[in-house]
């Protein structure tokens, strides 16, 4: 792609791993200065150095989201080293490491779900947003999940938050539209990762599917059934997420907004 991002800068939270890696590494090479977040110095370095030595612009910066002192001292290192940030993807959240179902959740257990994704991204937006709609330029993502709009049974206060966030997109969206700025929700399904690929190969091998050893496309062929059904019959790719992500923050997109993009193979029953 050539989404001509030189000149713009952007912070992608939750980029020292996973999706939020992907989409860093995707916008360095598009010409932006990518401010990479982690909650762990050693990663994002690394991370940020990678970018570095691949002939790419970034900085990591470390900040714990849930925590107001820590986004304020984040932000000051991140603007010392870029002057503005243009793009803001707000990747940073997740789900709990103890699953919640309706026979073991409590309100402590929520509160701590929509801090981690819902205000953590209100946290960082609300200290960009002023800036952008200074300059009258600015694109904000927010990564939402297809759990957002097809709740399981289990880890309601996830999918709870999510949808929450995905109704601070549309809010958001309106209120800046006038202002140059977009604002987008992307919602991966089940996309590929390390934690993912030993899920599926623990499970498959447990119900005796493959065999000891089986390469990825054995074992996702066999698995994936079990956890979703996707049409397209294979998971997502980081890179696809952000790809979509990349395109979204361009001037491509500029007459998109507000919009809830399920990169989800096919998963979504509805439009």
């Amino acid at each position: 792609m050539h989404l001509q991002l030189e000149g713009k800068t952007a912070l992608v939270t939750g980029s020292s791993r996973g999706i939020g890696e992907a989409i860093a590494r995707t916008l360095a090479p598009e010409g932006a200065h990518v401010l990479v977040h982690g909650r762990q110095r050693a990663r994002a370095d690394a991370v940020a150095a990678s970018i570095v030595a691949s002939g790419g612009r970034a900085t990591a910066i470390v900040g714990d989201l849930t925590r107001d002192e820590d986004v304020s001292r984040m932000l000051d290192h991140g603007l010392r080293a870029v002057g503005s940030i243009d793009i803001l993807v707000n990747n940073a959240g997740g789900s709990a490491k103890s699953t919640q179902r309706w026979s073991n959740t409590h309100a402590g257990a929520w509160t701590e779900a929509f801090d981690r994704n819902v205000l953590a991204a209100l946290r960082v937006t609300t200290a960009v947003l002023p800036a952008m709609r200074a300059a009258r330029w600015g694109r904000i993502i927010f990564m939402s999940s297809t759990a957002a709009t097809m709740p399981p049974a289990r880890t309601p206060d996830y999918s709870a938050s999510k949808a929450a966030m995905n109704a601070m997109v549309a809010s958001l969206a309106k209120e800046v539209a006038e202002e140059g700025i977009t604002v987008n929700a992307i919602s991966p399904g089940t996309v590929k990762s390390d934690a993912l690929e030993a899920r599926f190969r623990e499970v498959a091998l447990e119900q005796g599917l493959v065999d000891e050893g089986a390469p990825w496309e054995a074992i996702e062929r066999a698995a994936l059934p079990l956890f979703a059904e996707v049409p397209m019959r294979r998971v997502g790719r980081l890179d696809e997420i952000a790809a979509a992500a990349a395109f979204l923050v361009s001037d491509m997109a500029g007459y998109i907004t507000g919009v809830n993009l399920r990169v989800d193979g096919g998963q979504s029953p509805s439009l």
